[in-house]
């Protein structure tokens, strides 16, 4: 009976110590999609590479797909739990900037991105071009515009813009390539599309299983096919009118109790530690230096690229969005 009371009061007195140790830990919650902090993401190695460094606990709080990101953080206000939110894009920005939440980074690594980027309150960590994704054993002829893809009967499945960022970005593609047509475009689309999915995962997946031809992502994700599963079959349409440009992006909270740790993420996405892992988990363009695997030289690389400023973004979502919803209500 004495040795069981011993046993019980090391077991009692180790368990006091690691609540102490937890609690003494520093733990930063970084808000982001889903499929960032999933097993085949890039989260399980950004998190082991930052706790080797910051005697901290890294923990990622997911929120559906990007564009959910900043409708969390709306509604949580100053009361959110995040530390950090990473996973909006510049179609999103000035919207979050506007909410005031937001704290400047104040860092200084240089970025290597297709296009002039500076932005006080976030720092970008990849960047793409989005693109309809095929299989070529099974589509033959592919459309070479939206105009080309309006008028076939290739169907197509896309993402909701009010809950996704590629789906916003495909606002925001459209009304760059065509302006004030942008809604007649829409009309000639809306029999292509079979279904509108609240994510990307959702999306691919459909497409994976059979049930459209094209699906709305990126010109690098034929490069997952090809380097992971060593398969070819898939491609992305070059499009004449150009292709839009995601680049994507983490910020911190002004409410954070964290604001150090914050920064120290923060800069940590500018390191090789962090930036090679997203050619191959993220399956995107890093926003520095950080080399590229070989599939990815066998991608599409458009010859125009589209974007519209953070500012001009903002301005144009609610009438994107209401050509898109008018055009698929009929």
């Amino acid at each position: 009976m004495k040795i069981a009371f011993l046993g019980a009061g090391l077991a009692a007195g180790v368990t006091a110590l690691a609540t102490m140790a937890s609690a003494q830990t520093p733990v930063l919650k970084v808000l982001t999609y889903d499929s960032f902090a999933t097993e085949w993401g890039p989260g399980p190695a950004v998190e082991k590479a930052f706790e080797a460094g910051c005697a901290c606990d890294l923990q990622f709080v997911t929120a559906g797909d990007g564009a959910a990101l900043l409708s969390r953080i709306q509604m949580e206000g100053a009361a959110s739990e995040a530390d950090v939110v990473l996973g909006l894009d510049t179609n999103l920005t000035a919207a979050a900037s506007a909410t005031g939440l937001f704290a400047p980074h104040g860092q200084t690594w240089a970025n290597t991105l297709p296009v002039a980027f500076d932005d006080p309150n976030f720092v970008p960590f990849d960047w793409g071009w989005f693109a309809f994704v095929y299989d070529k054993t099974k589509l033959t002829t592919v459309p070479a515009s939206f105009e080309d893809l309006a008028a076939s009967d290739v169907k197509i499945v896309i993402q909701d813009p009010r809950s996704s960022t590629p789906g916003l970005g495909l606002l925001m593609w459209v009304k760059a390539a065509y302006g004030d047509k942008a809604a007649e475009i829409w009309k000639g689309l809306a029999d292509n599309i079979v279904t509108v999915t609240p994510g990307w995962s959702e999306a691919y997946g459909l497409f994976l299983e059979g049930e459209a031809d094209m699906v709305l992502s990126y010109t690098t994700s034929p490069a997952y096919h090809l380097i992971a599963e060593s398969d070819d079959s898939k491609a992305a349409a070059a499009f004449t009118e150009g292709h839009y440009l995601q680049v994507e992006v983490a910020g911190k909270l002004a409410a954070t109790d964290q604001p150090e740790l914050a920064d120290k993420f923060l800069a940590f996405i500018g390191s090789d530690a962090f930036q090679s892992v997203i050619p191959t988990t993220n399956w995107m363009y890093p926003a520095t230096a950080a080399a590229v695997p070989d599939g990815f030289s066998t991608l599409i690389k458009p010859e125009k690229s589209l974007l519209l400023s953070a500012a001009d973004a903002a301005a144009a979502r609610d009438a994107a969005l209401a050509e898109w919803q008018a055009a698929l209500a009929k």
